[in-house]
């Protein structure tokens, strides 16, 4: 043991230096895992930061093609109407047009026994006005 002891001015050097290199690489251990976490989590941050502004960005162009085509939508439901009250007024116009048609034919018939009943009692008939003489003629035949 007492070899031991006359070792001590020896040892003692040595293993306070053993105890400071130690000390000094479990302080730059420390320090790297925390460099090396903290670079991590700024990766991380960072890839977050993309991804939230990623996100963002599609659900800014998903808003504006909803809303796009809600207004085209609108525009279509608009035009359909339109549409639909064009084809009510054509049909009202070719109904008028129609009636209208069957009243001329009635009036030139009616004009034209009239006509028949003058010449049955030998009076002579007035001409017919320009408007209708060529639908009276062709009528006659």
């Amino acid at each position: 043991m007492e070899w031991l002891t006359s070792l001590a001015p020896v040892l003692t050097p040595f293993f306070g230096m053993l105890g400071v290199l130690g000390g000094g690489w479990m302080v730059y251990r420390q320090h790297s895992k925390k460099t090396k976490s903290d670079a991590e989590i700024a990766e991380g941050q960072t890839f977050v930061s993309s991804m939230k502004t990623v996100t963002e960005g599609f659900t800014t162009l998903l808003e504006q093609q909803r809303h796009v085509n809600e207004q085209t939508m609108s525009r279509v439901t608009n035009l359909e109407a339109k549409q639909q009250e064009l084809e009510r007024k054509v049909e009202h116009l070719q109904e008028e047009q129609r009636q209208w048609r069957r009243w001329k034919a009635a009036a030139v018939e009616y004009i034209q026994h009239l006509r028949e009943l003058l010449t049955m009692h030998k009076a002579p008939a007035p001409d017919a006005p320009a408007e209708i003489a060529d639908d009276l003629a062709d009528h006659g035949r």
